[in-house]
């Protein structure tokens, strides 16, 4: 045994419930000042040219039908931009020849111009069957490659970036880019087309008109790149402000208790109304920005078109210009400037969904920071000698620090024995939820030098199961291995039985059943409306605290770990739930290698062993019945305690 003349108090009153630290760093201290941290400003680094590789990614495997889309708009353009030729023909030739009695070429221009209207529809409508199953393929890609890479993220990442925003990256950034593939694509295309169509023709049909038409793109084109570059930077502010609002709605909802408990109606509503009015003005900024692109469009356009025309009419009268051209040339004029307010439109959707793309780049290009294993280098845990399913468990040399800063585990060792229960209790900041996660994996040792290296990775230190470096699992070998219950046991919507039977996916009905009586939870599964069947809603809302905790202990009991990790497994419940809890404990834990993180003294007394952290550091470390018979802290809370239970 293992004691500090410190006196450390680690619960501030016997009983207390204290879960501060629970799900989150040990006293992790926060940024210096003035330092940016890009998760609090929502811009997540991407290497340059992400974008458009995340674009090009996504776009690849449709390649066949993307060319088949383009050829049916590229057709159906060609269509369309032959009907003002037909006119000038019609005018020029067809209207001479009916004063001579031949309705001949006039009916062909009729003719002509019907079917160029009845293709350019059946073309039109092929094209957007077309584009629209490449639109809902792109998002149904990009939506599952969010919510997988969401996942595969370590949980350091997910405790500095909110849900809220990975709602925002999934919901209205991926519908920025629905937008743009579902129409804007298309007006950019048709644009391209007809600018192209349009310019050759008019030089066909008379070169100087169609030397000024062209010239005449000059300005709007300075206006495009005075556009882009202005809006840009509104869009992607607007996607932070938008973010944002979601975080503020999906933080308030999820703690909605504690909201009505303390009044925080009124503070929540002029905070969300802060965050409303800078997406509101954010976005005014951006509308603002789109009118006076449309406004300067039209000027240029209508006065091109009105010098044109003025200059065309005066070649007219002098007979050196065809009245048909010219009609022609001023109908291939209003379709080249038509769709300048829809370029105008598709500029809007490519900002956005740009900026959207953006986000979601960077949300990608994030890389797990505990990784799997290189299949050559994995390894498997030894075969087990022993019947009971315990492992042993070793922190060699372990130092941690999170990224914020500061220093949780200086150095850190010890050795657990294969089937042993052990109690870690402290005081808030002392390390023990640390302990667990890196027990668990959710965190991989901090280097300690960055250029001593020991197989192929920094000097860390390593937790060790049997031997083999926790590093070297695969995620699936450890979780067979490694099974930890939080102080909040979360329930997924769905049956009691699919949730017990998350432990062990393939176990049958008749193996959950046995493990859930084991717990001692089957009577009060049983009482619910459909049994096993019933529906626990979300976050398990329809049972108690303690009915909950007790079908988490059922789940890890299926998964049949060797190790397992409870995190202030009790601390929330009340004295029924906790005894009944603490049945189930006695269960779960038998054979197996246990490390309890604990506030409360009465869980303590299950363990074999009891840990006494502080500052990162075991300060004692005995049996409960060595350790109340010394002058430690713990000593000295026991007797607190126990004098509050007898008064």
């Amino acid at each position: 045994m293992t004691t500090s003349s410190t006196s450390t108090p680690w619960a501030t009153e016997p009983g207390h419930e204290e879960g501060a630290d629970d799900g989150a760093p040990d006293k992790a201290p926060k940024s210096p000042v003035g330092a940016e941290d890009p998760f609090d400003k929502d811009e997540l680094p991407a290497a340059p040219g992400a974008t458009l590789r995340l674009l090009r990614s996504l776009l690849s495997p449709l390649r066949g039908r993307v060319v088949l889309a383009t050829v049916l708009l590229l057709v159906q353009q060609a269509a369309v931009q032959a009907g003002p030729l037909l006119v000038a023909y019609a005018i020029d030739r067809g209207v001479p020849a009916v004063r001579a009695d031949d309705y001949g070429p006039l009916i062909a221009v009729a003719v002509g111009y019907l079917l160029c209207a009845g293709a350019s529809g059946a073309l039109q409508y092929a094209f957007v069957v077309a584009s629209a199953r490449v639109n809902q393929d792109v998002l149904l890609d990009l939506r599952g490659r969010i919510f997988r890479h969401a996942q595969a993220l370590s949980v350091d990442f997910h405790e500095r970036y909110t849900s809220g925003r990975l709602i925002s990256r999934s919901t209205t950034d991926v519908e920025s880019l629905r937008e743009l593939l579902g129409e804007g694509l298309q007006e950019l295309i048709t644009v391209l087309l007809s600018f192209v169509y349009i310019s050759a023709m008019l030089l066909w049909l008379d070169l100087g008109l169609g030397a000024v038409a062209v010239a005449s793109f000059v300005p709007l084109c300075l206006l495009i790149r005075l556009y882009q570059r202005r809006a840009g930077a509104m869009y992607r502010e607007r996607s932070t402000a938008i973010a944002a609002v979601i975080v503020k709605f999906a933080e308030t909802m999820n703690g909605i208790r504690p909201v009505r408990a303390f009044r925080r109606e009124r503070p929540n509503d002029a905070e969300f109304a802060a965050l409303n009015h800078r997406h509101e003005r954010t976005n005014g900024d951006a509308i603002l920005e789109m009118a006076r692109y449309v406004v300067g469009s039209r000027l240029v356009a209508n006065t091109a078109v009105a010098g044109i025309v003025l200059w065309g009419a005066h070649r007219v009268a002098d007979g050196g210009l065809a009245l048909g051209v010219l009609a022609a040339a001023v109908l291939y004029l209003r379709r080249l400037y038509d769709p300048i307010d829809r370029l105008g439109m598709f500029l809007n959707s490519y900002q956005s969904a740009a900026a959207s793309l953006e986000k979601i780049a960077g949300l990608l290009a994030q890389t797990p920071t505990v990784p799997e294993p290189e299949a050559s280098a994995s390894r498997s845990l030894p075969a087990q000698e022993s019947e009971h399913p315990g492992r042993e468990v070793r922190f060699d040399g372990v130092r941690f620090a999170y990224r914020t800063g500061g220093e949780v585990l200086p150095r850190f060792d010890l050795t657990l024995p294969a089937g042993q229960t052990v109690a870690v209790v402290g005081s808030t900041g002392a390390g023990k939820s640390t302990l667990a996660k890196l027990l668990a994996r959710f965190y991989d040792p901090s280097p300690s030098s960055p250029t001593s290296s020991e197989q192929g990775r920094p000097h860390s230190g390593a937790v060790l199961l049997d031997g083999v470096d926790l590093r070297d699992l695969t995620g699936a070998e450890l979780r067979r291995g490694v099974v930890m219950v939080t102080q909040e046991a979360f329930l997924f919507s769905g049956t009691v039985a699919e949730n017990i039977a998350i432990g062990r996916p393939e176990a049958t009905r008749e193996e959950v059943e046995r493990a859930a009586k084991a717990i001692g939870a089957h009577d009060f599964i049983t009482s619910l409306p459909d049994g096993y069947d019933t529906d626990v809603r979300k976050r398990g809302g329809r049972i108690s605290a303690g009915q909950r905790q007790l079908v988490a202990f059922a789940r890890a009991l299926l998964a049949d770990p060797a190790v397992l990790i409870l995190d202030e497994a009790t601390s929330s419940l009340d004295i029924p739930g906790e005894r009944a809890v603490q049945r189930a404990m006695h269960t779960v834990l038998r054979g197996r290698t246990a490390v309890v993180i604990a506030h409360r003294l009465s869980t303590v007394e299950i363990a074999d062993r009891v840990l006494v952290m502080e500052g990162g550091r075991i300060v004692e470390d005995g049996s409960p019945a060595e350790l109340i018979a010394g002058t430690g802290s713990f000593a000295d809370l026991h007797r607190a305690w126990r004098d509050s239970v007898v008064s």
